[in-house]
């Protein structure tokens, strides 16, 4: 019998409850039951799907945490299946898959995974992935109070939506405040440009992507001591940009 628990997160002495359900796509059907048969022992609740279709019909329907996902699967590729969802959503995605070239990973990650993990796997790993990309992401959630980072060198108070360096509040626009906090509440997590229009300005916006390079500047040129050598948003050539905290 699988046993679905609630737990508590806590991070800075907040807690959050919430029940971690996850997806495992793969047309291996040994492979998937063995991920199931790991993740339900660490807790989890866990659906399966051997493609594509049967994939997105689940994940519409059922408030997916997590999702491990198979490149290659008979219908639709990983890779359709992770830009489908990114239009959507910003549930965490690892990727599956034999291919082993660099190209291969940063592709990947270009197009909105999480993580990137070879196969053959160990379902050990893959647990251990999954726990660590949660524990990160869960802190999302405890966007209520303010974080500060780098010895307080840079303080950002989500429900204000205040933000201060050394101590004294800075003055950014909506844009670049909204790309600071999507960014800062999923730390060290890289995002497309795309992706940053999407989640923090909104289907509204109309501009190029090539638009936020300009944003990512001011916005450095407001939190950075040197904006040419940036200590929080980080670009990540080829790919985007992310908030590296130094906490």
């Amino acid at each position: 019998m699988v046993i679905l628990y609630k737990f508590y997160f806590c991070c800075g002495g907040y807690a959050v409850k919430r029940d971690r359900k996850i997806l495992v796509v793969d047309d291996e059907i040994k492979t998937t039951e063995a991920l199931k048969a790991y993740l339900s022992n660490a807790g989890h609740e866990v659906y399966t799907a051997h493609n594509g279709k049967d994939a997105l019909s689940i994940f519409k329907v059922n408030d997916i945490t997590l999702i491990i996902l198979d490149l290659m699967l008979p219908d639709i590729t990983g890779e359709e299946i992770c830009q489908i969802i990114r239009r959507q959503s910003r549930v965490p995605i690892v990727m599956l898959t034999a291919k082993v070239e660099e190209t291969d990973f940063l592709n990947g990650l270009h197009i909105g995974a999480d993580d990137y993990m070879t196969k053959p796997v160990s379902p050990r790993a893959v647990v251990a992935k999954v726990e660590a990309i949660l524990r990160r992401v869960e802190c999302d959630e405890l966007a209520s109070f303010p974080v500060s980072y780098n010895n307080n060198d840079l303080s950002i108070d989500f429900q204000s939506c205040m933000v201060k360096k050394q101590g004294e509040p800075v003055s950014l626009t909506p844009t670049e405040y909204k790309l600071l906090s999507t960014m800062a509440k999923a730390p060290n997590r890289i995002f497309t440009r795309d992706e940053l229009i999407s989640f923090a300005l909104g289907d509204e916006y109309d501009g190029y992507d090539r638009t936020i390079d300009t944003y990512i500047k001011g916005l450095r040129s407001k939190i950075e001591l040197d904006r040419k050598e940036p200590q929080y948003v980080v670009t990540v050539h080829g790919i985007g940009y992310k908030f590296q905290s130094y906490e």
